[in-house]
C-alpha cells in the first residue's frame, strides 16, 4: 500500500445525511445534521445540550496548508499521512485535560473515530487568540526592524531572538474581515490592540465588556495546563492560538468555550527542550514545514509577500513537493502526538470506510 492510499485528502464528499451544504475549511470539513437527527443523537446520546441544539458531523482531513495554500507531494500523495488523526488525538487530550481542571467546555460532544468529531453549534468569537511565551516568526521579524509595540504591548529593549518573553503576552488578530470597526483594517488575520475589542466588543461577537477579561482567562489558563505537561516531557509550549465561542447549556445559558483545536501541531510552536538548551531550534510543529518551504523554493518573498498571493497560489497548484518533505512532516505530526498522548497513533488503512461505517452503524446518519 503506498502513502497515498491512507491519506484522507478529501473529506467534503462523505454520504452524510445533511440538508446544507457541507462547508469545507482548509483542514476540516462541518456537515451540519438535520434538526430531526440533532435531536434525535441529543436524546439517544444524552448529550449535555438543549434539545433543539444543532450538531455538526466535523471531519478532520490530513490536508496540509502553510502560508493560505494547500500542498501536495509526488506520487499523487494529496496529504500527510497520519496528520488528522495526530491533531485530533492532541486537541482531544488537552479538551481532556482542560475538563478534569474545570475549566470551560469545548464544542465537542462525543468523538465516533478519531478523524471525527460530533459538535454542537457555536457562535464564534471573531478573533484569533494568540498568546507568546518567546520570541520569534512574525514578532521576531517585526522587532529586529526596530518596532517596539504589538497589539498596543509596548516590549522592552536588548531582546534577542528565541528567547523567552517576561510574560505571556497575549496578541489577538481578527478572525475573518471585520467591518466597519474603528481602528481596525477590513482584512483577515491583522493584530488589533485589547483598546479596539473594548470599544468594539459587540463587533467582536462578545456578548459583553466582561466577556473580554473571560477570554482572556481561558486562554491563559489552556496555556498554562498545555505548557507545564510539555515541560514535563520537555517540550517547549512557545506560542499558540485558540478560538472562542458561545453555546447554549441544557439549561438555556449562554457560555463562552474554546472552540476548534488547541495545543497542536497546527495552531502551535513546539520546540525539543534539550537541543532548545543548547541553542538550537528543533520544530515539533507546523512552523518546521514552512520553513522547508521557504528553503524549497529559490524566491521565498513569493510565500511572504501578501501582494504575491497569485504567484504563491500557482506555486502551491503546480509543484508537486518531494514525498520525502511530506514524510518528514508525517513523522514531526505522530511523533508529537505520540509523546502527549503516552500511546502508539492508531492510524487507520482506509479512514473513509471506517468513518462511514461507524456513522451508519452507530449514530444512523448515513443511509
Amino acid at each position: 500500500m503506498s502513502h497515498a492510499d491512507t491519506v484522507l485528502a478529501v473529506n467534503n464528499d462523505l454520504p452524510i445525511r445533511t440538508d446544507k451544504p457541507v462547508h469545507s475549511g482548509k483542514v476540516r470539513s462541518v456537515y451540519w445534521l438535520t434538526e430531526e437527527d440533532s435531536r434525535r443523537l441529543i436524546q439517544e446520546k444524552g448529550y449535555p445540550v438543549a434539545p433543539d441544539a444543532p450538531l455538526a458531523v466535523m471531519v478532520i482531513s490530513d490536508r496540509i496548508s502553510a502560508f493560505d495554500c494547500i500542498w501536495h507531494g509526488e506520487g499523487g500523495l494529496r496529504g500527510v499521512p497520519g496528520k488528522g488523526a495526530a491533531l485530533n488525538a492532541i486537541a482531544n487530550h488537552w479538551f481532556k485535560r482542560f475538563k478534569e481542571q474545570g475549566l470551560a467546555d469545548s464544542h465537542i460532544l462525543d468523538i465516533p473515530h478519531p478523524a471525527v468529531w460530533i459538535v454542537q453549534k457555536a457562535r464564534p468569537v471573531m478573533i484569533e487568540a494568540i498568546a507568546r511565551q518567546y520570541i520569534t516568526g512574525s514578532m521576531w521579524r517585526a522587532y529586529s526592524k526596530g518596532e517596539r509595540e504589538f497589539c498596543g504591548i509596548e516590549l522592552p529593549d536588548g531582546l534577542s531572538k528565541d528567547q523567552k518573553l517576561p510574560e505571556l503576552l497575549i496578541t489577538p488578530s481578527t478572525k475573518g474581515i471585520l467591518k466597519g470597526v474603528p481602528g481596525v483594517p477590513e482584512a483577515d488575520d491583522v493584530n488589533i490592540t485589547r483598546q479596539n475589542i473594548e470599544d468594539n466588543f459587540a463587533a467582536f461577537n462578545f456578548r459583553s465588556a466582561e466577556d473580554i477579561g473571560r477570554y482572556e482567562q481561558l486562554l491563559k489558563e489552556g496555556f498554562d495546563v498545555i505548557s507545564a505537561e510539555l515541560a514535563r516531557l520537555d517540550q517547549v509550549f512557545v506560542d499558540t492560538k485558540f478560538e472562542f465561542g458561545y453555546v447554549t447549556d441544557a439549561q438555556g445559558k449562554q457560555k463562552l468555550i474554546y472552540m476548534d483545536e488547541v495545543g497542536t501541531p497546527d495552531s502551535s510552536r513546539i520546540w525539543d527542550g534539550e537541543r532548545y538548551r543548547n541553542g538550537e531550534i528543533v520544530e515539533n510543529s507546523k512552523e518546521g514545514f514552512r520553513q522547508a518551504l521557504l528553503h524549497h523554493f529559490p524566491d521565498p518573498d513569493i510565500l511572504l509577500n501578501k501582494d504575491r498571493m497569485g504567484e504563491r497560489e500557482a506555486l502551491a497548484r503546480d509543484n508537486a513537493l518531494p514525498e520525502a518533505m511530506l514524510m518528514q512532516v508525517s513523522a514531526t505530526y505522530v511523533g508529537i502526538a505520540e509523546k502527549i498522548i503516552g500511546e502508539k497513533l492508531n492510524l487507520p488503512d482506509n479512514p473513509k470506510a471506517e468513518i462511514v461505517q461507524v456513522l451508519r452503524d452507530d449514530y444512523g446518519l448515513i443511509d
